[in-house]
């Protein structure tokens, strides 16, 4: 019964979508969501926020989908639907540009005037994606992802390296835009008031210094990898590079319900319901990660970043493979809490800065803190210009 009533909401979503196409595409309307509506976050925002900020006021008709759509209204200078209602499909049939940083469903049919923007979660992968891991998705999935390629006019790529996995990996054959990442922008910029207003979000006092642990979520549910020794952790980087710390623990968002269960101690803050990572990123002296792709936003920083993976053979036997052997990566990885503390003490700021410049010399990184201006630049020409139309008739 549950799955004819699916069928049926979609058949009936399919109609409407075909009718709303029939209505023309507005040119300076663009149409946003992240995760499939479930935040206002990642890639999408950032280049929401650099339009709203650095291009004439009503330039752009910017509307943002949401699942949960009366904590979103608050957001100014845009307009917010809520997904799956009527009005969600009209705008999403009637803009000119679609930005989303993951794929899309069988309920986006693109119109032949319409420019689809793809920013992709991250700037570069730890672990293989798409095609390179499709015996460990589902079916389901890589069905829709080939299908999300296909309507595709932009890829967004952070470095050479993930170029190279996307032609390989990603089902795509279109142009793949190579000047970095829009949410990795943040961390070339020091704002003193954004770091304040962070702190005070958080109740920090100005002074301590800040580690993040964020470490990536496992398949298999395994809490006991979290064990991180948090009042070792922070005497450890007391000593090592002084004064006052503390530790913001961000978890993933299926762990949301555990986290009481894994954060505890003073001066260790659970953060893990704060929606904007790449803010904590820019106001942390020290990351501490597994195998998550922040490692390699974090390193845009060049503040010290270690990798706790207790769980190491393991996880490269039961999960996906990796793109970097990880012990070759310029973050020391420690197996135990005992090889964390110590791969702290033994750390070489100057070492460090030359490994992570020989690793961005490797990768071919396009990060360099414009990556909104290029991409906002490439929208106006679509949407405005002649070039705009020989853009879209090209795709």
């Amino acid at each position: 019964m549950k799955k004819q009533v699916e069928k049926l909401k979609k058949y009936l979503s399919l109609v409407i979508i075909h009718i709303f196409n029939c209505f023309p595409t507005k040119k300076n309307k663009i149409f946003m969501f992240s995760y499939y509506g479930s935040q206002y976050g990642c890639n999408p925002k950032y280049i929401s926020e650099y339009i709203i900020q650095n291009t004439p006021k009503g330039q752009f008709d910017i509307v943002w989908a949401f699942n949960d759509f009366k904590k979103k209204d608050h957001l100014p200078n845009i307009r917010t639907v809520k997904t799956m209602t009527l009005k969600y499909f009209y705008e999403l049939c009637t803009s000119k540009v679609v930005i989303t940083n993951f794929r899309t469903t069988d309920l986006f049919v693109k119109r032949k005037t319409q420019y689809y923007i793809q920013t992709w979660h991250s700037s570069l992968r730890l672990k293989q994606i798409e095609k390179d891991a499709e015996i460990s998705l589902p079916e389901q999935y890589v069905h829709m992802a080939k299908k999300d390629s296909k309507k595709c006019d932009l890829l967004l790529s952070g470095c050479k390296y993930s170029t190279n996995i996307f032609k390989r990996a990603f089902w795509y054959e279109g142009e793949i835009f190579e000047n970095g990442t829009p949410r990795n922008d943040l961390l070339f910029n020091h704002d003193p008031l954004m770091k304040e207003r962070i702190f005070n979000a958080l109740s920090i006092s100005p002074d301590c210094k800040v580690v993040l642990y964020a470490p990536t979520f496992r398949n298999d549910s395994n809490l006991a990898v979290y064990d991180l020794n948090y009042l070792g952790l922070l005497k450890t980087l007391a000593n090592k590079f002084g004064g006052k710390w503390i530790c913001l623990v961000k978890l993933h968002p299926h762990l949301m319900s555990k986290s009481k269960e894994l954060i505890c101690g003073n001066n260790v803050v659970d953060v893990t319901s704060y929606n904007d990572i790449q803010e904590l990123l820019s106001i942390s002296d020290v990351l501490i990660s597994d195998y998550s792709s922040l490692i390699f936003d974090y390193s845009i920083t060049r503040r010290p970043c270690f990798l706790y993976v207790p769980d190491f053979n393991d996880y490269i036997e039961q999960d996906r493979n990796l793109y970097f052997d990880l012990l070759e990566l310029p973050f020391k990885a420690a197996m135990t809490n005992d090889d964390l503390l110590n791969e702290i003490n033994l750390f070489e700021s100057e070492k460090y800065n030359t490994d992570l410049y020989q690793f961005f010399q490797r990768v071919g990184s396009f990060e360099n803190g414009k990556a909104n201006e290029m991409l906002v630049k490439r929208i106006k020409e679509v949407c405005f210009s002649e070039n705009g139309r020989k853009i879209n008739e090209a795709v």
